[in-house]
């Protein structure tokens, strides 16, 4: 009962009275008339203001990636537990060859440049593996 008397209290009496006593201009120009002390108490109630703001909008900003999204490959040989793949050198047809090592590709192990829009995506660095035959 006391709790509740105290808090009734605060929003009826003191709120009221606080807010009264509060540096508030008429209009916009007039924010930048305040001293320095004008502001410092104002800043109680723009730092509840902020924080009611950051609330109310938390809800439609955009949400942290789950573990899952951090996952590299998404869908490439899912049912193996290890993905590897060998190819002998040798047998390259051309001079060079670029192997996907972000896991986008379309025509993977082959790199098709998918890291390029993967990496603007998610700030990432990752690049293909590029193997090039020894010229003798």
């Amino acid at each position: 009962m006391m709790m509740l008397e105290s808090i009734s209290r605060i929003i009826k009496v003191q709120l009221p009275a606080y807010l009264k006593r509060l540096p508030i201009p008429e209009t916009l120009t007039g924010f930048a008339k305040l001293t320095v002390s004008e502001w410092l108490r104002l800043l109680p109630l723009l730092g509840i203001l902020a924080l009611l703001g950051y609330i109310t909008i938390r809800p439609f900003l955009p949400k942290k990636k789950k573990q899952k999204d951090s996952l590299i490959n998404l869908k490439i040989q899912k049912e193996n537990p290890k993905v590897v793949n060998e190819i002998d050198i040798e047998d390259l047809n051309s001079p060079s060859a670029c192997y996907c090592r972000c896991w986008r590709s379309k025509t993977f192990p082959v790199c098709d440049k998918s890291h390029i829009k993967h990496n603007e995506l998610t700030g990432d660095n990752v690049g293909p593996l590029i193997l090039k035959k020894k010229v003798l």
